[in-house]
């Protein structure tokens, strides 16, 4: 049992790797796109992700889920307000990347672990520990420095990081699983998406035929491109812990920042080398405080698991009845702990 549980941590961390190390390469993919605009390539990857998302569901026959959520319009409702959500993301991601501002871009996904605890206590009146506070407070010095170094606000960071929180708060409340969010969110995504491009097209300005069958394969593949690294995170996700993926999550904007500077030559003074270390001071912080309250959470479980296999012994309960009677709030407390660092959602980064 050990070994086959070493060898599905193993696979999860390889399918962790494998999504962030794709979301992180991704700024190479965009530019291949053009002379496609960032709407065009945005609406292009709407249409094809639905129907990529489509044929996986098809065969795997998952779709008990779709008439569940045909009956809860509540739940329609927020998958409409995260479908807007992550266009508005990926749209700026794709115009930011194949306009010049990788390293910009970068950093909103650098920023949005803290965006997201602002948001927590701002609008789900959550509670922080002292260094999440501390953190909060040094990521808000960094966005001033940052200020200060661009010359205004780095707004396409903030887009980003906030579009994606909020992504996140929503998705958080709709509890679907990736690839069947994905593609509720591109079913109401498909209608928009295509009748722009039919419309493009029409005004001649379609780049999908006239750029040759090569330029018309890489728009199709903007689904692939999508789904992919979906399916390898949700591998990830059910098999490595969720502090091991909130440590992942960095994999993807780390790659973007060093494509940015190495690749694409982006200028880096040293006011934003400031900023960007100011960032990373805080998502220490971060990492260091949820890593130890996970810690402490663990330790809480296996006392209460300890406490409770006293009387049980005495009476003769079996061990795997211990483990169930431990009690909710313990295990909780651990995914409590990490949830401010928890992992990137599955396909708002790119």
């Amino acid at each position: 049992m050990a070994g086959t549980s070493r060898g599905e941590q193993r696979v999860g961390l390889l399918n962790g790797f494998a999504a962030y190390g794709m979301w992180g390469l991704v700024p190479l993919f965009w530019p291949l796109l053009k002379p496609a605009g960032a709407i065009e390539i945005l609406a292009h990857r709407m249409v094809w992700s639905l129907g990529v998302v489509g044929v996986l569901l098809l065969v795997m026959r998952r779709w008990a889920w779709a008439g569940e959520l045909l009956r809860q319009p509540r739940k329609l409702g927020l998958i409409t307000i995260a479908a807007a959500v992550i266009t508005v993301n990926w749209g700026v991601y794709i115009w930011a990347v194949n306009s010049g501002h990788v390293v910009e871009a970068s950093l909103g996904y650098f920023i949005n672990p803290l965006v997201t605890i602002a948001m927590g206590v701002l609008l789900l009146k959550e509670r922080l520990r002292p260094v999440q506070w501390t953190a909060v407070g040094v990521g808000a010095a960094a966005v001033l420095v940052l200020t200060i170094g661009y010359g205004r606000p780095p707004w396409i960071s903030l887009c980003l990081a906030f579009s994606f929180a909020t992504y996140g708060l929503v998705k958080k409340k709709v509890n679907l699983g990736g690839l069947e969010s994905l593609a509720a969110e591109s079913t109401i995504q498909f209608l928009p998406a295509l009748a722009y491009l039919l419309w493009l097209g029409s005004r001649g300005e379609a780049t999908f035929t006239a750029q040759g069958p090569g330029h018309g394969a890489l728009l199709a593949a903007t689904g692939v491109v999508t789904a992919i690294p979906l399916i390898c995170f949700g591998a990830a996700a059910i098999r490595v812990p969720l502090s091991t993926l909130g440590l992942l999550q960095y994999m993807a904007p780390v790659f973007q920042f060093l494509l940015g500077i190495f690749y694409f030559h982006e200028a880096m003074p040293a006011e934003r080398w400031a900023g960007f270390a100011l960032v990373w001071l805080a998502l220490s912080l971060l990492t260091f405080d949820a890593l130890r309250a996970a810690r402490r959470g663990a330790l809480a479980l296996r006392e209460a698991a300890r406490a409770a296999a006293g009387p049980a012994a005495a009476v003769g309960v079996p061990a795997e009845a211990v483990v169930l009677a431990v009690p909710a709030e313990a295990t909780g407390i651990a995914a409590d702990a990490v949830g401010s660092a928890g992992p990137a959602g599955p396909h708002g980064a790119v």
